[in-house]
């Protein structure tokens, strides 16, 4: 009996192993013909530690092309760029993308994520000639704490105060921002009336119960006239990130003068939204930047 016992739990431990093993493997993005990939291309080095960066970019054309920067949730401490894999909507309208990585709350606290998100913008401007992309027409977007560093990104324009790895470029813009349910108010996330979260103090590390440092990296912040053109989606019933830092952070758009959108997703949760849903949004984000004439 013992001997079938330990034969049975060898085999269950396999197949654990196995189902990890599944769940850490992601599929490649698919792009039309005639696009081209590059795979790990390195933006920044900080410490040992290199910053990759996905690109995928159109058919050779005599006009540079629109780009969107991509960079993916979780809380700053988990996540990979290989999870996100849904750019088709991007590709059919020529954009060409960069999918992102940056360092995790394992690898180094705030504000490492912003000053990689940075990086990898200031990277791309550098690189626009060779890569035929069209540093006029950036788009950046994240969703969750990959909105919330799409709107950093974004939103800090010139203030250089996190471009210490990447010096030396001037006029940084975008011309539009996706967020996708991010947080724009960190210390509101970590100690707020609201929904809280320990992925808020754990960023912020060292600096957990420093409200100034908290507000230097919280875009909510930032918005002023001249930010850029603002697209916004969150579910009303989020039980992650509260939806009313959303809300917030419209308005602030809207008191500025700003063009933005806002959609809200009735009964919505964090992301997860139906392909429904999904495919009506896609449709707004594609409209919202023909409006600001990204395309």
């Amino acid at each position: 009996m013992k001997k079938w016992f330990v034969l049975f739990s060898l085999l269950a431990a396999s197949m654990s192993s196995l189902a990890q093993n599944a769940d850490s493997t992601y599929k490649p993005v698919e792009y039309p013909t005639g696009f081209t990939s590059r795979i790990d291309v390195v933006y920044t080095k900080v410490n040992g530690w290199e910053g990759r960066l996905d690109l995928y970019l159109p058919p050779a054309s005599s006009k540079p092309t629109p780009i969107v920067i991509n960079i993916h949730g979780g809380g700053w401490n988990h996540g990979v760029k290989e999870s996100q894999t849904g750019f088709n909507t991007f590709f059919k309208m020529g954009f060409a993308v960069a999918n992102i990585e940056y360092r995790l709350t394992g690898q180094a606290t705030a504000p490492a994520a912003i000053e990689d998100t940075r990086c990898a913008l200031i990277y791309l401007i550098k690189h626009s000639r060779e890569l035929n992309i069209d540093k006029d027409r950036i788009v950046i977007m994240g969703g969750s704490s990959g909105g919330h560093l799409a709107l950093m990104g974004g939103l800090l324009g010139n203030d250089h105060r996190f471009d210490g790895n990447c010096p030396g470029v001037e006029n940084i813009k975008v011309a539009a921002i996706i967020d996708k349910y991010g947080i724009s108010d960190v210390w509101d996330w970590g100690y707020g009336t609201r929904i809280t979260s320990k992925s808020a103090t754990r960023w912020l590390g060292d600096r957990a119960t420093d409200k100034p440092f908290a507000m230097s990296v919280s875009p909510i912040n930032y918005v002023t006239k001249d930010s850029p053109p603002t697209f916004i989606v969150h579910g009303d019933a989020d039980p992650t990130v509260p939806y009313q830092q959303s809300v917030d952070l419209h308005k602030k758009f809207v008191d500025a003068g700003v063009k933005t959108e806002f959609i809200t997703v009735k009964g919505g949760l964090h992301g997860k939204f139906d392909k429904e849903k999904n495919s009506e949004i896609n449709k707004a984000i594609i409209e919202f930047l023909r409006k600001v004439n990204v395309l």
